[in-house]
């Protein structure tokens, strides 16, 4: 059994981990982590995990996570990385929900998140966990940086055509839309139900915290640096994203076919019909990216249609399918369920 402890249980990532690792056959929960509401039942804040997770919430000073095989943090951007040495020192594995690890230019994030890193010299050594691109690197990790929401949607849809080299990469175009539990659990007037329904905007359009993740992603796959235009939007609905791709084609290509071989192995990627478009609730509360390739009037544009739940495979889905890749288990394990609908 693997002996795991969440750091930060208590928002909206941290109880979709709840959730999955209660399932889990080889999960072993020994902590969960909060500060402010150490002693209380868990199944007392999250009444779904009643008979499934029967333990408190531990105050972090009393936790030992060091006693664990794997950590994750289910954290605010800074906490992570003042706490991952302790225990990748004390032979822990460390799965971080948070952007903490996830950019390996140092004066960027610290440009990004507003904050000094405190442990820059982990950074390298820190994996990005997208199995469908980094899978080798994630099997021998001992530090996985999880990726963002955004990120997820964005470069799963774009990498097959990078890597066929068949759109131009210095002027792509991703058009995406998050769920209101992209923004966390705190408390936030834009975010409240009378603000966010029956509503829809963008956000971000000068510059947003994913923008540099995603454009290290596809930097990667192509060699090059990209140009990217990025404008995430907030719609009126709890879960889910969708990202609507543009690219410009540098040659005649068979787009159905590369989607469809590139991801032919892959478990959580679902490439769909031509002619489809995905839903975000036909992912709803499972780990799977629904892609559609479109080429509208047989033009020079490319569209691509992503769509995953943010809290599943745009976070904590992801963070189990990296832990059963580090743990050399079967990749689908705890994330077959089938998405919810209606």
């Amino acid at each position: 059994m693997i002996k795991v402890g969440i750091v930060g249980g208590t928002g909206y990532t941290g109880v979709e981990l709840l959730r999955l690792l209660a399932a889990h056959p080889q999960v072993a929960l020994q902590v969960i982590t909060s500060r402010a509401d150490a002693g209380m039942p868990v199944s007392q804040m999250f009444p779904s995990l009643r008979g499934y997770v029967d333990m408190p919430f531990t105050h972090p000073d009393q936790a030992q996570l060091e006693k664990c095989d794997l950590v994750f943090f289910a954290t605010p951007n800074g906490i992570a990385m003042q706490q991952a040495r302790i225990l990748l020192d004390a032979g822990v594995k460390v799965i971080d929900l948070s952007a903490d690890f996830r950019l390996q230019d140092i004066a960027s994030w610290e440009k990004w998140y507003g904050m000094s890193h405190a442990c820059p010299d982990l950074v390298a050594g820190a994996v990005y966990g997208l199995p469908e691109v980094n899978r080798a690197q994630i099997k021998t990790a001992r530090l996985v940086a999880n990726p963002g929401c955004y990120p997820t949607a964005v470069q799963l849809g774009f990498i097959p055509l990078i890597e066929a080299g068949v759109i131009e990469p210095a002027s792509l175009i991703a058009d995406a839309k998050s769920g209101v539990s992209g923004a966390g659990r705190k408390a936030e007037i834009a975010t409240l139900f009378p603000e966010a329904a029956d509503n829809f905007k963008a956000y971000g359009v000068a510059g947003h915290r994913h923008l540099p993740e995603i454009k290290q992603g596809l930097a990667r796959v192509l060699g090059a640096e990209v140009g990217l235009t990025f404008v995430p939007h907030l719609t009126p609905m709890i879960r889910g994203i969708h990202a609507t791709l543009y690219g410009r084609l540098t040659r005649e290509f068979d787009l159905q076919a590369l989607f469809e071989q590139r991801y032919a192995n892959e478990p959580f990627v679902d490439v769909m019909p031509a002619g489809s478009h995905p839903e975000t609730r036909s992912v709803r509360g499972a780990n799977h990216c629904r892609i559609a390739v479109h080429r509208p009037q047989g033009g020079n544009t490319v569209v691509v249609l992503s769509v995953i739940d943010n809290l599943v495979k745009g976070a904590a889905g992801q963070a189990v399918q990296n832990m059963n890749i580090m743990f050399a288990l079967p990749e689908s394990t705890a994330l077959n369920n089938v998405p919810l609908l209606p």
